[in-house]
């Protein structure tokens, strides 16, 4: 106890330089806190945002369709899909669509576009076209001539609510080129330059009849209840139905540039780590080494009536571990006070696109035990660490060499 009550006594020797040091290495870590609670709110966020705006948090296809888009590759066995949908423990909600490349034409001019056949009924749970709707009306079960585009859509084809527009798509296994006129019943921003301006949705039951698949579709989204399953590729919920010709796939097969992206974060938080922990113990050991030269003569007295070696160096360790638990309270409380207020307020970032998908709501920090666990840890083992070489050279000083060093 001697010991520890004269490291503490030593560190706060010098108050202005220990706050400093208390003060820069507290800064490091409540820059690790709120890295982990900014990141994890990002990839929340972006999830969110890139499922459901339109994607879906997972989907089901006829293997290959999303290769070729072959407007007869539509999904087998429909039936037995939905009902098992149905009763799904995993599934909040999903919907039917169809879907296929076509061309549409104004008086103005053509546009080339992905065509979506879409359940009026369902699709308002799984995407945000309904929400986004800024002209004009959603589609319902009785509009079956009405077409919904994007606001970029409508201003190159120079039309607005109300306005006939003619789509053409080529017919299933013929090959043969369907037309049909339609009514501009709504025009929808969401956000996304690549939805905005090239897709268009129609009632799925005409679909259906422009493209010759009869009751068929090309495509059900799903919305999980839990949205970590729909990222979990282990549960059985994939193997289940991909079977008979069909694969279910989740969002990290969707938008495999955001899985890549989550991977690449790792590997940038273990390269953030090693700096600040780096600057950490340069930070304590640079403290410490400057305590022990200006106490030089006290190391040699201390030697000289008979300390052991091994207790001046656990004292230089105590020292360490003080100025660390400063530090990390500092640091906990810095962190702490920025996360939180992140957590309420949040980070406007509407509109921004980030690895492939755009943010559509402000972007929270997500606040987790084990960033106010972990990192403070780490940066305890550290200084620990870091006090290892000023405490080895502690203990191999002389009471002759010491009081010389210090006149």
């Amino acid at each position: 106890m001697i010991f520890f009550k004269l490291a503490i006594r030593n560190v706060f020797r010098h108050k202005r330089r220990t706050i400093l040091s208390g003060l820069a290495i507290g800064i490091g870590l409540a820059v690790l806190i709120f890295r982990d609670a900014f990141i994890l709110g990002m990839n929340y966020g972006l999830i969110k945002s890139a499922t459901n705006t339109f994607l879906g948090q997972g989907q089901i296809h006829a293997r290959g369709f999303r290769d070729t888009f072959d407007v007869e590759n539509t999904i087998h066995d429909l039936t037995p899909i939905e009902e098992g949908l149905k009763t799904e423990p995993r599934i909040k909600s999903y919907t039917e669509r169809t879907q296929a490349f076509a061309m549409v034409t104004s008086a103005s001019d053509v546009a080339s576009l992905m065509l979506y056949g879409i359940n009026p009924k369902t699709e308002g749970d799984i995407s945000q076209i309904k929400a986004a709707i800024i002209n004009g009306e959603f589609l319902t079960d009785s509009d079956q001539q009405k077409i919904l585009l994007g606001y970029k859509t409508a201003e190159s084809l120079d039309v607005t609510v109300g306005d006939k527009v003619v789509v053409t798509a080529a017919m299933a296994n013929t090959g043969n080129l369907s037309q049909e006129m339609f009514r501009v019943g709504g025009i929808f921003k969401i956000g996304s330059k690549m939805i905005d301006n090239g897709f268009a949705f129609i009632n799925i039951d005409k679909s259906r009849t422009l493209l010759g698949i009869d009751g068929n579709i090309h495509e059900i989204a799903l919305k999980f209840k839990d949205i970590n399953d729909s990222g979990d590729l282990t549960i059985d919920f994939w193997n289940k139905y991909s079977k008979n010709g069909n694969e279910a796939i989740g969002w990290r097969d969707l938008i495999p540039q955001i899985s890549a992206m989550f991977g690449m974060l790792k590997y940038q938080k273990v390269i953030m780590c090693t700096i600040i922990f780096s600057i950490v113990g340069l930070l304590i050991m640079n403290t410490l080494f400057m305590s022990l030269y200006e106490r030089m003569y006290e190391f040699g007295v201390l030697r000289a009536i008979g300390t052991k070696p091994i207790n001046l160096a656990s004292m230089i360790v105590l020292e360490a571990c003080v100025l660390a638990a400063i530090s990390i309270i500092i640091g906990v409380i810095l962190g702490f006070s920025f996360s939180y207020y992140y957590s309420v307020h949040g980070l406007n970032l509407s509109g921004t696109e980030f690895g492939g998908a755009t943010f559509t709501e402000p972007l929270y920090a997500v606040m987790q035990v084990s960033q106010y666990f972990l990192n403070p840890m780490y940066v305890f083992i550290f200084s620990i660490v870091a006090a290892i070489y000023p405490a080895f050279y502690a203990a191999r000083l002389t009471p002759a060499k010491a009081m010389k060093r210090s006149m």
